[in-house]
């Protein structure tokens, strides 16, 4: 059994800072962060495309300082671009969110399993 992980992370405005980082933490950059409160933890970035383009990107965040503490939240970010499009095309894109609002809905199950303590 391994004890609890921490990192060292270089701040400008509180120095160097050891924080527990959790086991699904990617790592952080080696410079510095401005500011402490934009010191947070990433996981991997699960990119939902269509086949042909990216639809959207998820990625597991926490950010632990600052006025308002994020606990370990999904960063969701929507890539479709502007399209005009015909109704084949409207169907088709209707069902591409379909497809990955299952997959989100997923993430979304294993985001309460990490929150209630267990892992991500």
């Amino acid at each position: 059994m391994t004890g609890a992980r921490t990192v060292t992370v270089h701040t400008l405005d509180h120095g160097l800072i050891t924080i527990p980082e959790p086991a699904w933490c990617l790592g952080h950059p080696d410079g510095p962060a401005d500011y402490r409160a934009d010191v947070h933890h990433t996981g991997p970035e699960h990119l939902l495309d269509d086949d042909r383009r990216a639809v959207l990107s998820a990625e597991l965040v926490e950010f632990p300082f600052g006025d308002h503490p994020v606990p370990p939240s999904l960063y969701v970010e929507l890539l479709v671009p502007a399209a005009t499009m015909d109704p084949p095309g409207m169907e088709g894109l209707a069902a591409v969110l379909e497809e990955r609002a299952a997959e989100l809905r997923r993430l979304a199950l294993r985001l309460a399993v990490l929150r209630a303590g267990g892992v991500w």
